[in-house]
């Protein structure tokens, strides 16, 4: 409870917990005291991070509408973290993989928060946190997969706060820039070849280029800021975008 925020008898639910944002969330809320159901479609990951915390893994890929069931709904918690990218411009981007991001970043949140909603009504408490971007306030070229589903995120996440707060229910947004994660690092080749710059110019010439604060953030802040949504402090606080984001959308 370095943090100050205890959660003791909570439990937790995190997708995409087998690494970057996900993990870092992970550790955070079971540190806190909450039992932390670990969701990876990677199952050395999840099995990994679960044994490392105290969890429990759940090996899932949630494009699998069916797989989905299966997880857990007695969830005091539920982080929705998990997401995958892809840059080309719109008249190159595969239909496939468009309706591939909506689905894990759109419709796989709204399936969970509906599985888990009933048990955080009857205990008059809950937490959705959705792990959306800046991109879910603000958009960049190439990007039409991701920014059309933070943004859908963002609206889900809105109407949440709206039903919940009755029932002591709040759900927000996390809106970090570029986080210091695979999904960032994986997207440096296909930038370099979108914009047409060397790959060792990406984080400089792309990944900074409206940040105040020019340096990438790290996992450990975005979930920090997660956990801190998840304590009883943060109780009137609902239906909010919080901008992590080196102040980029302060331009």
């Amino acid at each position: 409870m370095a943090s100050g925020v205890g959660l003791d008898g909570r439990v937790a639910l995190v997708t995409g917990a087998g690494s970057g944002i996900g993990q870092a969330c992970a550790r955070a809320l079971a540190e806190a005291g909450a039992l932390v159901h670990v969701v990876d479609r990677d199952a050395r990951a999840a099995l990994g991070t679960a044994e490392e915390i105290g969890g429990r893994a759940h090996v899932v890929d949630l494009a699998d509408v069916d797989a989905l069931r299966t997880l857990p709904a007695e969830v005091d918690i539920l982080v929705n973290n998990a997401g995958l990218q892809h840059v080309a411009p719109i008249h190159e981007f595969p239909p496939e993989r468009f309706a591939l991001l909506q689905q894990v970043m759109v419709t796989a949140p709204f399936l969970l928060i509906r599985h888990c909603l009933p048990h955080m009504y009857a205990r008059g408490w809950g937490r959705l946190v959705h792990i959306s971007s800046v991109h879910g306030l603000r958009a960049s070229a190439y990007k039409a997969g991701y920014v059309a589903a933070k943004h859908a995120l963002e609206g889900l996440s809105k109407v949440a706060a709206l039903e919940g707060a009755a029932h002591g229910v709040t759900s927000n947004c996390v809106n970090p820039g570029y986080v210091r994660t695979a999904l960032v690092r994986d997207q440096v080749a296909a930038q370099a070849r979108t914009h047409g710059i060397e790959p060792d110019e990406v984080v400089d010439r792309v990944f900074l280029q409206h940040t105040a604060i020019k340096r990438l953030i790290e996992p450990e802040e975005v979930a920090a800021l997660v956990l801190w949504l998840c304590g009883d402090q943060a109780g009137y606080l609902t239906g909010a975008s919080l901008p992590l984001d080196g102040g980029w959308t302060a331009q």
